[in-house]
């Protein structure tokens, strides 16, 4: 293993010390209310499932969320970024152990990515939930544009380098640290990322273990923020962290192909569907900057 891989798996062990001592920290203080129901379990399965073949799981788990109507929307970001970060931790072991993409990118990526995230939870844990349904509403249109576009042929299926140098390597760094901090708004960064690698040349077996590594670091240290703030739903949180695990563990050693394309077409219009709601939702609710409730803890 590469120095630059070992650091790597360093420095994401250390964030996810941090997040997992921070969870519980608040189960012992009382804060963590809420058990998972079976949905959550299941959601956490095939959220991290459709992850793990790299569709994502940040937009297919909000699209449910805003079905269901739980939890309330301003504890979405947090829920994503605590519940799917041990799948995410999962991936990364998998897919930088078998995919041999250069060392150095993958660090600078997921460093870029982790940079971002610190600096975004601060800002997106303050936000009124009606500055939450906006961004995610936004978001949840791209993602689902992504999925038509890719399956439309529109986005370049990627080169055979393995490795970025020059200019190149400089915007996919720059790109990945707007990608972190846009993760803490609930958008995910698999889509994003995989496109802008694969338009700068990167075969699209590399764009794997960079978007992985990325996520492994950066949920960590976004949910650190959010577990403080309070501003997650716990049991909702803990069922993605488990039916996740199952999920990217069915997916990367049991399941060999599926009709991708068909199940894209299905979760863009999921996405659009929810995309819609949310920004309705926004539209009709008035502006609460300022409110106190928003910052209380919320029932599970």
């Amino acid at each position: 293993m590469s120095s630059a891989k070992f650091g790597l798996f360093v420095l994401i062990g250390l964030a996810n010390l941090s997040f997992y001592k921070e969870w519980f920290a608040a189960v012992r203080s009382g804060r963590a209310v809420g058990r998972p129901a079976w949905s959550d379990l299941l959601i956490g399965g095939v959220t991290d499932f459709l992850d793990t073949l790299g569709i994502g799981s940040f937009a297919p788990t909000t699209a449910i969320y805003r079905f269901r109507g739980h939890p309330s929307d301003e504890l979405i970001p947090g829920t994503l970024n605590a519940g799917h970060n041990s799948a995410a931790l999962l991936e990364t072991i998998i897919f930088v152990t078998v995919i041999a993409v250069d060392p150095v990118l993958l660090l600078s990526m997921v460093l870029s990515a982790a940079a971002g995230a610190w600096l975004g939870a601060g800002i997106v844990r303050r936000l009124e939930r009606r500055t939450i349904q906006i961004i995610m509403g936004i978001a949840l249109l791209l993602a689902a544009a992504a999925f038509v576009a890719s399956n439309l042929g529109a986005f370049p299926a990627g080169g055979t380098a393995m490795s970025l140098d020059g200019w190149r390597f400089g915007v996919a760094v720059t790109a990945n640290f707007v990608f972190g901090g846009l993760m803490c708004a609930g958008i995910g960064l698999f889509a994003p990322c995989m496109i802008t690698l694969a338009l700068l040349g990167l075969h699209p077996l590399g764009a794997f273990p960079i978007m992985a590594g990325a996520c492994a670091l950066v949920q960590p240290v976004a949910a650190t923020q959010f577990l403080k703030g309070n501003r997650v739903a716990w049991g909702p949180a803990l069922g993605l962290t488990i039916g996740g695990v199952a999920g990217v563990l069915i997916a990367a050693y049991i399941v060999k192909q599926l009709p991708l394309a068909a199940l894209r077409w299905l979760v863009a219009i999921v996405v659009t569907y929810a995309a819609f709601s949310m920004l309705h939702l926004a539209r009709r609710s008035p502006g609460n900057s300022g409110d106190s409730r928003l910052l209380r803890p919320q029932g599970q």
